[in-house]
């Protein structure tokens, strides 16, 4: 088969991790294939998901230090608040979204069963991240999404200049450190992001759920080809950033694409260059000369879990039954944090919780959300 297929595939084949093996809950970016030009972004996602429950929800642009303009979504305050806490400053909490979704995964379920409306009622300033290439991010300072040179990104990008460009903002718009939430690619991006000291000063505590650092446990080959997809550089070959698994020519497709003829898993993993030797790496860019070019040496550094600060509050919540966020990675991520401060770091396991219930699930709220709630409360 061949590659630009293989990568097609692999793009998917997340979706499929997610979406058809079986869980409590079920994600979904709530669209159809988008056009090129973002006109499915009309109706944003304040008026298709928030106000039409009783919040405030403001729309904002964010433009990163490369061009890109990326969507965010602020819900201010608690529903039918009215002017009742006018002036009051609250603490601003940043919510990343995982991969191959976007803001509107957060907000699936019921105002009582989802996180950011959760927040806003617990009177937190909720501000929704939305990364490059998704539905509602398809502008450019110069580029067209139609154009292959607007897909020419790896998640590395994510982590240098969607991350910081969305921490800035918020910060400059509060005048305040920011909570970080960040869930599947949002944990990637975060721990990345923090382990390069990026967001040093403005960053106030950080929640991962369902992380990804260590990717070497997967123990089926459908869960390591889904992990590989990490990298955002495929979607040069399949060109979107997301698509609606719910739809029904979309689930046929996915139900079949395990025993797609001539797909093998394993050659694959060796295409595809965000995972190297078990550990999160920059992007490979092929041969060692252009590496150098790049990075200064053959192999493309690792992002050093370890160098996040010892004194950053934060909080990890992960399942027994995560097909991408295996258990023992995350053990090996703990390990990476075993020099951290001890009454700094919180940590859940939940041994019947998959990758896609941490958002998607009934009990969320009981389970994580009330746990997370508690968690930024204590560093107030």
């Amino acid at each position: 088969m061949a590659l630009t297929e293989l990568l097609s595939l692999a793009y998917l084949s997340l979706l499929l991790a997610l979406v058809v093996q079986p869980h409590e809950a079920y994600g979904s970016t709530r669209g159809s294939f988008l056009s090129n030009d973002g006109s499915a972004a009309v109706n944003g996602i304040c008026a298709t998901s928030v106000t039409i429950h009783g919040y405030k929800c403001q729309e904002h642009e964010v433009k990163t230090k490369d061009g890109y303009i990326l969507s965010m979504q602020r819900i201010p305050e608690r529903r039918f608040d009215g002017n009742g806490n006018a002036g009051i400053k609250k603490q601003p909490i940043l919510i990343q979204h995982g991969v191959l979704v976007d803001g509107m995964t957060w907000l699936l379920n019921s105002p009582q069963q989802n996180l950011p409306m959760i927040l806003a009622d617990n009177e937190f300033d909720v501000w929704i991240a939305n990364t490059r290439g998704t539905r509602f991010c398809r502008k450019h300072v110069s580029l067209d999404s139609s154009q292959p040179e607007f897909w020419n990104w790896s998640w590395d990008e994510l982590v240098s200049f969607d991350l910081p460009a969305v921490f800035d903002f918020v910060f400059n718009q509060t005048q305040q450190k920011i909570h970080y939430i960040g869930h599947s690619l949002g944990t990637l991006i975060g721990l990345a992001s923090f382990s390069e000291g990026h967001q040093a000063d403005t960053l106030k505590s950080a929640a991962f759920l369902s992380p990804i650092a260590y990717l070497s446990h997967m123990n089926t080959a459908l869960g390591m080809v889904a992990a590989k997809a990490f990298v955002g550089e495929i979607t040069t070959w399949f060109g979107v950033a997301e698509f609606n698994p719910k739809g029904q020519k979309a689930s046929a497709f996915l139900k079949r694409l395990c025993n797609y003829p001539g797909v093998d898993c394993y050659d694959l993993l060796t295409a595809i260059t965000a995972v190297r030797d078990g550990v999160i790496a920059k992007y490979n860019y092929g041969r060692p000369d252009y590496n150098r070019m790049h990075y200064g040496e053959a192999e493309p550094p690792v992002y050093n879990i370890s160098a996040i600060p010892r004194n950053l509050p934060i909080f990890i919540s992960y399942g027994g039954q995560d097909a991408l966020s295996d258990v023992k990675d995350v053990l090996l991520l703990l390990d990476s944090l075993k020099f951290h401060d001890e009454d700094k770091l919180m940590v859940q396991f939940i041994k019947d919780y998959a990758h896609a219930d941490f958002i998607m699930g009934t009990n969320a709220k009981d389970i994580v959300y009330n746990q997370v709630l508690r968690f930024f409360k204590n560093q107030q």
